[in-house]
């Protein structure tokens, strides 16, 4: 636990933060330096800089309240949403590889090229070697399997 920090940052990291830092008070005469300026006084990349300064903020806790007006307060937990990761998706997702597990392989492989990598029917008929008729007929087979079983 050195340094009082949980969170062990690399020391390379740090040294591009300070140095960053250095050269933000240096340039900061007239106006705040930008990301870019500090990147190119230090012969670095805008993401590096953005990434070793954001490394050496301090952390907080999801509990901390940001705002109180007398009445509840509303922490950091209250502002950080993940859309992207809810029950329904994951349920969703464990549906769907279960249902492709009850596909023939020529299906999966179908199901795959053409919604998983956006592929036409014409695309997937020349990969496979079949007309697009039959990848069509196949793909609406492979899908009302998928249905049954979600």
């Amino acid at each position: 636990m050195r340094d009082n920090n949980a969170i062990r940052v690399s020391r390379s990291l740090r040294d591009t933060a300070y140095r960053a830092l250095a050269v933000k008070e240096k340039l900061s005469g007239t106006r705040e330096p930008s990301l870019e300026d500090i990147a190119k006084e230090l012969g670095t990349t805008k993401s590096e800089v953005t990434m070793a300064l954001d490394a050496i903020l301090d952390p907080i806790s999801l509990f901390e309240p940001v705002y109180h007006d007398g009445g509840d307060a509303i922490y950091v937990m209250d502002q950080v949403s993940d859309n992207k990761n809810t029950d329904e998706n994951w349920i969703e997702e464990i549906s769907l590889r279960e249902a492709m597990k009850r596909l023939s392989d020529r299906e999966k492989l179908i199901v795959r090229l053409r919604f998983f990598q956006g592929r036409t029917q014409m695309e997937v008929a020349d990969e496979i070697g079949i007309s697009q008729a039959q990848v069509s007929r196949l793909e609406k087979n492979a899908l009302d399997n998928m249905r049954k079983h979600i």
